[in-house]
């Protein structure tokens, strides 16, 4: 299923096989949205390292406990030719201009988490 131009619901499926539960189909549909935006933006492929994630996937890889993974609601990016500090200032230039949803963006060295949770949430992993 096609969620946006550039993003397929397969490819935010979990690591262990699972796919996105009918049930979370809004969230994901949102996160999509939103990461397509930066998409646009940047003129570049995002990869999702980490999509959806059971909730017991979650646990085996020791993701937080209050995880957005489990909800859909969160993707773990990277951007061809741009450093995690990059991708992370630009999702924040985004949210700065009402582009993108203000939830959760955490930056790691070698990846960013961005996900959309109704609060803001920032850190650094």
């Amino acid at each position: 299923m096609q969620l946006t131009q550039n993003f397929s619901l397969e490819e935010f499926a979990c690591k262990d096989g699972t796919p996105v539960p009918a049930s979370l189909y809004p969230n994901i549909k949102k996160l999509a949205q939103n990461l397509q935006v930066l998409r646009d933006h940047v003129g570049k492929p995002v990869v999702l390292n980490s999509g959806y994630r059971t909730p017991s996937y979650n646990k085996k890889i020791g993701g937080a406990k209050d995880s957005q993974h489990p909800k859909a609601n969160a993707g773990d990016i990277k951007i061809a030719g741009m450093t995690p500090k990059q991708v992370h200032s630009t999702i924040l230039q985004l949210i700065k201009e009402g582009k993108m949803h203000n939830g959760g963006l955490g930056l790691y060295s070698t990846f960013v988490h961005y996900d959309v949770r109704p609060v803001p949430a920032r850190w650094n992993g």
